[in-house]
C-alpha cells in the first residue's frame, strides 16, 4: 500500500510540474538574468529558513516531551510541504507524513498531532505581527484596500479556529469531539450532492479530539517553554524577508524596508488564504500588483515575483520530493 501511495504522489508531482512548465521556463530565463552572487545569498537564506523550520518543530516536540533529531524533522517538514502542494488536502496530507512517521517509530500520535496544530498557530501568530507592520505601510502609502482587509479577516478567523481546537481540547475532549463532528456533518451535507458520499468520517472526529486532548495534557503548566517556538516562528518570517531583499538585489532593483515588509506581507497573506496549494497562481498574480503599488516598476515587480517564488516555492518543492523518497525508503525500526 505504501508503494502505491508513493507512486501516486510522484505521479501527481510529475503532472504538477508538467502543468506548470510554461512558468518554469519563465523562471529559468529570469534566473539567468539575475546577479548570481545575490541570488546565491537568496538561496542561502532559504536554506536557513528550511533549517529554522526544523528547529521550530524540534522546540515543539520538546514541548510535548518528545525527542526527535533535527535532520529527521527537516525531512518530515520538507516532505509534508511537498505532499501538501502536489496532493492538496487542506494540510491533512502533510500532517499524515508526521503521523505515519510517529506510528512507525512508536511515538504517541496525539502529541504529534498537537505539534502540528501548534506549528500552524505559531506560524499565524508570528505572521500577524509582521502583517500588522505591512498593513501600516500600505495605509501610509494609500495602498490599503478591501482585498487585503478581507484576506486579513479570513486569516484571523482561521487562526481563531485553530486556537479554539486547542482551547476545547484543554477543557474537554468530549466538547471538542462534538464540535468537530458537527463541522464534519456540515461539510458532508455540502459535499454529498457533488460526490454522492460522505467526504469526512464523523467517527474520526471523536478519535481526533481524544488524541489532541491527550497531547494537550502534556503541555499543561509549561508556560516558559511556549516562548521559544514563537521566537523561531518570528525568525522564519525574518529569513523570508531577507530572501525577498536579496531577490531585489539580484535584479538590481532599489527598495526600502517598507517595500520589503509590505510586499512580503501581501505575498504571504495570500499564500495562506489562497484556495490553491501554497498560493499557486494567486501569489504570482497578486504580488506583482502589490509591489507595483509600493512604487516598484511593473516589469521589475514581475521578475522579482518569479525569482522569489523560484527560491521560496519551487526550490523547497524539489527538495521536498527528495525528502519524500528518502522517507519512503525507510523501514520500520526493530523493537528494542
Amino acid at each position: 500500500m505504501r508503494k502505491f501511495v508513493a507512486f501516486l504522489v510522484l505521479f501527481l508531482a510529475i503532472l504538477f510540474v508538467f502543468l506548470s512548465f510554461s512558468e518554469l521556463e519563465q523562471i529559468v530565463e529570469t534566473l539567468r538574468q539575475s546577479n548570481w552572487i545575490f541570488l546565491t545569498f537568496a538561496f542561502f537564506f532559504e536554506c536557513l529558513w528550511l533549517y529554522n523550520t526544523a528547529v521550530t518543530y524540534a522546540a515543539l516536540y520538546r514541548l510535548v516531551d518528545l525527542n526527535e533529531k533535527r535532520w529527521r524533522l527537516l525531512l518530515l517538514a520538507l516532505a509534508a510541504n511537498f505532499v501538501n502542494v502536489i496532493a492538496p488536502s487542506a494540510g491533512l496530507g502533510g500532517m499524515a507524513i508526521f503521523l505515519d512517521s510517529a506510528k512507525r517509530r512508536d511515538l504517541p500520535t496525539g502529541r504529534v498531532t498537537v505539534v502540528g496544530v501548534l506549528y500552524v498557530l505559531y506560524d499565524y501568530a508570528a505572521f500577524l505581527c509582521v502583517l500588522t507592520l505591512g498593513l501600516v505601510v500600505l495605509f501610509r502609502r494609500n495602498r490599503l484596500n478591501a482585498g487585503e482587509l478581507t484576506a486579513t479577516a479570513i486569516l484571523l478567523l482561521i487562526a481563531l479556529g485553530v486556537a479554539l481546537i486547542l482551547i476545547l481540547a484543554y477543557k474537554s475532549s468530549e466538547q471538542l469531539g462534538k464540535v468537530l463532528a458537527w463541522l464534519a456533518r456540515r461539510v458532508n451535507s455540502l459535499a454529498r450532492p457533488f460526490i454522492r458520499r460522505d467526504y469526512l468520517d464523523v467517527g474520526q472526529a471523536y478519535l481526533f479530539a481524544q488524541e489532541v486532548a491527550e497531547g494537550v495534557e502534556v503541555i499543561r503548566g509549561k508556560r516558559k517553554e511556549f516562548l521559544w517556538p514563537f521566537l523561531f516562528a518570528l525568525n522564519n518570517k525574518a529569513l523570508l524577508i531577507c530572501v525577498l531583499a536579496f531577490t531585489f538585489l539580484a535584479l538590481g532593483t532599489p527598495f526600502s524596508v517598507g517595500t520589503l515588509v509590505g510586499g512580503f506581507s501581501i505575498g504571504y497573506l495570500f499564500f495562506i488564504v489562497s484556495p490553491t496549494p501554497s498560493g499557486v497562481g494567486v501569489v504570482e498574480s497578486i504580488l506583482p500588483v502589490a509591489l507595483a503599488g509600493l512604487r516598484v516598476r511593473w516589469a521589475a515587480a514581475v521578475l522579482i515575483t518569479l525569482v522569489y517564488r523560484a527560491v521560496t516555492f519551487w526550490f523547497p518543492l524539489a527538495v521536498g520530493g527528495l525528502a519524500f523518497r528518502l522517507l519512503q525508503r525507510e523501514e520500520r525500526p526493530s523493537a528494542s
